[in-house]
């Protein structure tokens, strides 16, 4: 686990020395198209390839962004969720999960799992938090749910609710069946009264052929139906409106959502 101890800066030294900005990164063209600045040219030129076959890239990444702040807002604010575990983090932007959180309760603790290195550069960025709540960071794959949960342990109480926090990650993991039990395994890992918030990119004639470009690149991402984002919340309790399109998810009043290829929602473990 990331840790705000004399080791941070060597490890941070030593997670750049792994990352090659003359080639581009997923990591860095997200943030290309959320606006940030944490990108090289390789990573706005692939950037912009997929935005010329898929103009509405930017509005999806931009929609995940929100949808996270509105579910944040909910689980910490209308269900009282003081514990969230956030897989898949990405680099630090606006509005980070334990942003949203503290706004609302300073307590919150959140741990983030990714196991980029360009993240874990970014880590000492993560690891700030409001006085009284806590924040850390596990270097993990998601393909290993067993030492994400042993590892965020050491900062969450899992005898008490957690929100597991899955948004764009689980595209990473090629085959459904193995994606719904990794998912499975974290829900197992939490107590009732715990919830899973999950979004992931859905086909379209315009993404898949973004997929294809990015897949060139050696960036692959599984795209999937929206009935098959829908049974990752299998025996949850799902929130209102249950799994849509994510701009429709609880949209800001007076907003005027429009529904784009990536879906998600908010569940209940009963």
């Amino acid at each position: 686990m990331g840790d705000m101890g004399a080791d941070e800066p060597a490890q941070a030294q030593s997670a750049w020395s792994r990352v090659d900005t003359s080639v581009p990164h997923s990591a860095r063209v997200w943030n290309y198209w959320l606006g940030g600045k944490d990108n090289f040219p390789a990573d706005r030129e692939l950037g912009d390839k997929v935005f010329e076959v898929y103009p509405d890239i930017v509005h999806v990444a931009r929609a995940q962004r929100e949808f996270l702040v509105r579910a944040i807002t909910y689980l910490a604010g209308e269900v009282g969720i003081r514990q969230f575990l956030d897989i898949g983090t990405g680099l630090p932007t606006a509005d980070n999960t334990h942003e949203v959180a503290q706004r609302i309760a300073p307590d919150s603790r959140i741990v983030y799992v990714d196991n980029d290195p360009l993240v874990l550069v970014h880590a000492r960025a993560l690891l700030t938090s409001a006085p009284g709540g806590a924040t850390a960071y596990v270097d993990a794959d998601v393909r290993a749910p067993d030492t994400i949960l042993t590892e965020a342990a050491e900062l969450l109480d899992f005898t008490e609710p957690v929100a597991l926090v899955m948004f764009g990650i689980v595209g990473n993991v090629a085959d459904n069946d193995e994606a719904s039990t990794i998912v499975k395994r974290l829900l197992d890992g939490v107590r009732p009264g715990s919830y899973l918030a999950l979004n992931d990119g859905t086909h379209g004639e315009a993404v898949d052929k973004a997929i294809a470009i990015t897949q060139a690149d050696g960036h692959p991402y599984n795209l999937r139906t929206p009935e098959q984002v829908t049974s990752f919340f299998d025996g949850l309790e799902l929130v209102e409106p249950g799994v849509v399109s994510t701009p429709l998810w609880r949209p800001v009043p007076g907003s005027e959502p429009q529904p784009l290829h990536i879906f998600g929602g908010v569940g209940r473990k009963p």
